[in-house]
């Protein structure tokens, strides 16, 4: 474990409301969104310019994005993106800071999830890379399936690691690996995680763990233990990805979270306010 070093959290909205059986309004979005900056969070994972017959949860991102304003404490906005066309348009929004490309290392996975071969999703990768560096954004890789997947699709370790490799060869910053299904084992989660903490010390290595309210702790210290700073959640575990399975499996839920690493102080100073009235709002949204 990092000591001394605080945590990057990661609150994804996104990932909570793009599945959700009900249509939330612009409004709605736009309140919650607007709280939850204030809650001083690292990244907040915000909308994806995607397409709407996909995610048609995900349709009015750009008018959302226009009613928001990235808060005074530093939060920065992220938004997932699937296809140059995506990133053309996220890259002309000021408040955005991050690209998050969602790239697999399963065959089935990738092709449901963004219409393309993982060869094919490489090359976007590299000219989303050019684009984001032409407009100053920084893309954030998701190792999706990085722990296993449901569709018998080949995988091992050596798999992730050598996928991981080829991102940072272009540059790649900030690679996240994503328990897409909530397939991984803590033993999984720490070996991968540790392997490339330590083989690629320049680069910043997440997780995006899909959990129970159960099992949540286990993953979360293995993470830790490896030297992960960087942790994706949601407020009250909502959220899976809908091109995955036909279950959703939760996000790590960030109100477990947070009490837990501000316990061995390892958060900055979150606004507790901001924070309950998020939760309250949340709890209104998601019924």
């Amino acid at each position: 474990m990092n000591k001394g070093k605080k945590i990057k959290l990661v609150e994804c909205p996104r990932d909570a409301m793009q599945g959700w059986p009900h249509l939330i309004s612009t409004d709605d979005k736009a309140l919650y969104l607007g709280f939850l900056l204030k809650v001083g969070f690292d990244t907040l994972d915000c909308g994806s310019f995607v397409s709407p017959k996909a995610i048609p949860q995900m349709a009015d991102t750009k008018d959302v994005l226009k009613r928001i304003q990235t808060d005074a404490n530093g939060t920065k906005l992220l938004t997932i993106i699937a296809n140059e066309r995506g990133a053309q348009e996220a890259v002309m929004f000021d408040n955005i800071h991050y690209l998050g490309f969602p790239f697999s290392v399963s065959e089935t996975f990738q092709r449901r999830n963004t219409n393309s071969s993982i060869m094919e999703s490489f090359t976007r990768v590299e000219e989303i890379q050019t684009l984001c560096i032409k407009n100053r954004k920084e893309l954030v890789i998701y190792i999706s399936m990085g722990f296993g997947n449901p569709y018998g699709d080949p995988y091992n370790e050596e798999l992730v690691f050598e996928w991981v490799n080829k991102m940072v060869e272009i540059d790649v910053k900030i690679i996240s690996l994503a328990d897409t299904v909530g397939v991984a084992t803590p033993r999984q989660v720490k070996n991968i995680t540790k392997y490339l903490v330590d083989a690629l010390p320049e680069t910043e290595i997440g997780v995006h763990l899909h959990s129970t309210s159960v099992n949540w702790k286990d993953k979360v210290d293995a993470a830790l233990q490896a030297g992960c700073l960087r942790f994706d959640g949601a407020l009250k575990g909502i959220g899976g990805c809908p091109m995955a399975d036909d279950e959703l499996v939760g996000n790590m839920d960030t109100e477990l979270m947070i009490p837990y690493f501000q316990q061995l102080n390892l958060l900055p100073e979150l606004n507790e306010n901001a924070l309950k009235e998020s939760s309250r709002i949340a709890s209104e949204i998601f019924i």
